[in-house]
């Protein structure tokens, strides 16, 4: 009987450990082969396109244009496009910031999170009521991001702050559907 219980408790063991070590590598492996943390970029802003798009010229003089992630800004002809334009260059063009990224649109911009001095410039234009928070594309912001985005947003509504002074504003995503 107690070698009946020595073997029962060793195949316990045994079992335990298997499970533990298939956990270990499997943790291993996913932090192997998971999304890169965010790329960082550093210039200066050269060009403002619109409240979302600017492009940036780093050290190296290669120019890079960057989608604002996060956000969507009305577009030229929207209303409000113009000011939203403009308060995005009122924050950044020609000053040094700091791009953090991890990917690519499929226009080939890289999208990003644009800092100068630590503040957040797509925050910015949420707050000043000058763009929507992107929820659709949500997945690429980080999760601390989209919950102050979010509330950037109400913030701005319930102050009836730029675009949210319009009693029925357009989202850009449907003005570009027209």
């Amino acid at each position: 009987m107690i070698m009946l219980s020595h073997m029962k408790n060793n195949y316990f063991e045994v079992r335990r450990f298997s499970f533990l070590s298939f956990l270990g590598i499997v943790l291993f492996l996913g932090l192997c082969f998971s999304p890169a943390q965010a790329e960082t970029l550093t210039g200066q802003v050269v060009k403002i396109a619109d409240g979302d798009t600017l492009t940036v010229l780093d050290a190296s003089k290669q120019q890079h244009r960057i989608r604002l992630t996060g956000i969507d800004a009305p577009e030229r002809k929207q209303a409000f496009g113009t000011v939203s334009r403009q308060h995005l260059a009122g924050l950044v063009f020609g000053r040094t910031v700091m791009v953090e990224w991890h990917k690519r649109d499929r226009y080939q911009r890289i999208l990003g999170k644009v800092l100068m001095d630590g503040q957040d410039a797509n925050l910015e234009q949420i707050r000043a009521g000058l763009a929507w928070h992107y929820k659709q594309y949500g997945k690429d912001q980080q999760p601390v991001d989209r919950v102050v985005y979010a509330e950037a947003e109400d913030a701005a509504r319930l102050e009836g702050v730029g675009l949210w002074r319009d009693p029925a504003p357009i989202p850009p995503w449907n003005f570009r559907r027209k």
